[in-house]
C-alpha cells in the first residue's frame, strides 16, 4: 500500500463528508493505493456515524473509536499501529490542512530518502495573539533543546516512512515532539515543507491556551528521558555528587576555621545551614539516580534497541 492517511478527530462530523472525498480524488489522480484512517477520539456528536456512512461508500476508509477522549496523541498512537501503508501522512479533520499537499509529501520521502517531512503553516489564519505569537516561542524553544531545524513542530500535516511510526511510541501529548521522539530513535533525515494553511471552514478549535504550558513542560520531560531515560543515575549522580561535595567543602572550610582561627561557632554561621541543606539535597539527588538505575535495570525494555538491519544473522 502507498498510503496511510491518519486523521485524529474530536467533534468534526461537519468537516468529514468534504475532507474524504477530497482526499479520494487525490488518491485517483495519482493513482495511489491508500487507506484512511479516521481516530474518533471520544466524539459527542455525530461524527462516528458519518465514520460508519463514509465506510460503506469507500471501503478504504477505516475507523477506530475511543470509549471517550484520550487526547491527540493517544489517536494518532493507534492511528499509527494500525496504519499498512509504506508511506503514513497526518492531518488534521477540520479542513485547515489541504490534501493538495499529499502528493508531494510522499514524494519527499520516497525519492528524496527523508524519514520525516514536516509541514510549514508560513502563512496563518489563526488568531496571532493567542495562537501565533506562542507558538513562535514554542517552536524556538524546541528547536534550540533539540536542534531539529524546523519552523512549526506542531503542524498536524506530516508524512512518515513506515518505519518511523512503528518505532516511536506517542502518549501524553506528545504528538508535538514526534521529530524529536524520531531523532532519539535514530531516524536523523528531517526535512520541511511550506504547505497552505486554510481558514477553519467547520467548528471551532479544540484547544485551549494550557496546550502551550503543557508544551513546555512536554519539552522539558522528552529531552531528559531521551537522553537520560536508560542511565538516570548520569544525571542525578552526577549532580547530587557535585552538591553533596559543595556542602562537604563548606563544612571542612566551618571546621577550619573554627579550631585553627578561633572563629564564631560553627552553629551559629549562616553558612553552616548552607552546607547541610546543600548536602542534603546532594544527597537526595544521588538516592534518585540509584533508584532510577535500578527501575531501568529491571525494565523489560531497557534493551530494546533499534536495528536497522542484519547480515548473516537468521531473523
Amino acid at each position: 500500500m502507498d498510503l496511510s492517511i491518519v486523521i485524529p478527530l474530536f467533534n468534526e462530523d461537519e468537516s468529514l463528508p468534504e475532507l474524504t472525498a477530497w482526499i479520494e480524488k487525490v488518491m485517483l489522480q495519482n493513482n495511489f493505493s491508500y487507506e484512511i484512517i479516521l481516530i474518533d477520539d471520544g466524539s459527542t456528536d455525530n461524527s462516528w456515524q458519518v465514520i460508519e456512512q463514509l465506510r460503506m461508500a469507500n471501503p478504504h476508509i477505516k475507523g477506530i473509536k475511543f470509549q471517550r477522549n484520550y487526547g491527540k496523541s493517544a489517536a494518532l498512537n493507534e492511528g499509527f499501529k494500525a496504519a499498512q501503508g509504506e508511506v503514513i501522512i497526518t492531518m488534521d479533520a477540520d479542513m485547515q490542512d489541504s490534501p493538495d499537499e499529499i502528493p508531494e509529501l510522499r514524494r519527499m520521502i520516497v525519492e528524496d530518502g527523508f524519514d520525516i517531512v514536516s509541514g510549514w503553516k508560513k502563512k496563518r489564519y489563526d488568531n496571532r495573539l493567542t495562537k501565533n505569537i506562542p507558538s513562535k516561542l514554542f517552536n524556538a524553544a524546541a528547536r534550540r533543546s533539540s536542534k531539529i531545524k524546523l519552523h512549526d513542530f506542531n503542524c498536524g500535516l506530516k508524512s512518515y516512512r513506515k518505519k518511523v511510526v512503528k518505532s516511536v511510541e506517542i502518549y501524553g501529548e506528545m504528538h508535538r515532539y514526534i521529530p524529536i521522539l524520531a531523532k532519539w530513535a535514530g531516524f536523523r533525515k528531517i526535512g520541511e515543507k511550506v504547505v497552505e494553511h486554510r481558514a477553519r471552514k467547520y467548528g471551532v478549535t479544540k484547544f485551549g491556551w494550557e496546550r502551550f504550558v503543557n508544551g513546555f513542560l512536554d519539552l522539558g520531560s522528552i529531552t531528559f528521558v531521551g537522553k537520560f531515560g536508560k542511565r538516570p543515575m548520569h544525571f542525578f549522580g552526577l549532580w547530587g555528587t557535585l552538591f553533596f561535595f559543595s556542602g562537604f567543602m563548606i563544612f571542612l572550610y566551618l571546621t577550619i576555621s573554627k579550631f585553627f582561627f578561633d572563629q564564631t561557632g560553627m552553629t551559629q554561621r549562616p553558612l553552616f545551614f548552607v552546607a547541610i541543606l546543600v548536602m542534603i539535597i546532594g544527597s537526595q539527588l544521588f538516592l534518585a539516580g540509584f533508584i532510577g538505575e535500578l527501575i531501568a535495570r529491571n525494565s523489560p525494555e531497557r534493551n530494546n534497541y533499534l536495528i536497522e538491519d542484519k547480515l548473516g544473522i537468521e531473523r
